[in-house]
């Protein structure tokens, strides 16, 4: 099973991928990650994704499409899995469907987490990372028990360049700029669900694997 996940930064997509990847036994790509280990290896691909990221904007298509390509001829990629963040952009999802068919398969749902603006603006400017741990804080919903510092493991407390308030409008402008058009590719194609992602995890989770229940009875 091939699944994708679409839905604005801060809509619950890499907690949902990653719920749902655990529960269908499928692998779980996430773009972001994959850019931020770019990032890490300083490479010269690496540094160009991060001067696109700290503008906030979209990372060109070729450097996303090549990136996922090759987690995607992984082994565990095999039986299926569930791409987060990614396709953003209509040319993206060509190019995957292009993918999939060279492997004689094809994106079998797109779910989209439905999470209005103010809300979005809400949950993104208020997170925190330990620098540490990597241990996540929100100031609202998740809070450290001392402002700044991990209650884990007594680490500094940072923002990310992309989780600042002007950079998260600036994300959210570009997402539903780039982005909204690849909701009508798949509700072309039949295969877009839409969820409510204002719920809580665990029944956005539920109502996720609800839309996905008799496709994955016969994947079983």
């Amino acid at each position: 099973m091939f699944l994708v996940l679409l839905g604005a930064p801060g809509a619950g997509k890499g907690t949902q991928a990653a719920m749902i990847s655990r529960k269908l036994g499928l692998a779980h790509i996430a773009s972001g990650d994959l850019f931020r280990q770019a990032v890490e290896k300083g490479t010269k691909l690496g540094q160009s994704v991060k001067a696109y990221m700290d503008k906030g904007a979209l990372v060109p298509d070729e450097v996303t499409i090549q990136l996922i390509s090759e987690r995607l001829n992984e082994p565990d990629c095999k039986t299926g899995c569930v791409f987060d963040g990614f396709p953003r952009t209509i040319e993206q999802a060509k190019a995957l469907d292009k993918m999939l068919t060279s492997r004689k398969e094809a994106i079998d749902k797109a779910v989209y987490i439905e999470v209005p603006e103010e809300e979005l603006l809400k949950r993104l400017s208020g997170r925190w990372i330990c620098r540490q741990c990597q241990v996540p804080y929100h100031e609202l919903t998740s809070p450290p028990k001392v402002p700044r510092k991990c209650d884990r493991c007594g680490g500094e407390l940072y923002q990310r360049s992309d989780d600042a308030v002007e950079t998260v409008k600036e994300r959210l402008k570009v997402y539903f700029a780039q982005t909204a058009p690849v909701l009508d590719y798949y509700k072309t194609m039949d295969k877009l669900i839409a969820v409510n992602g204002k719920l809580g995890i665990e029944d956005v989770a539920e109502a996720i694997i609800d839309v996905l229940k008799p496709k994955s009875v016969r994947a079983g």
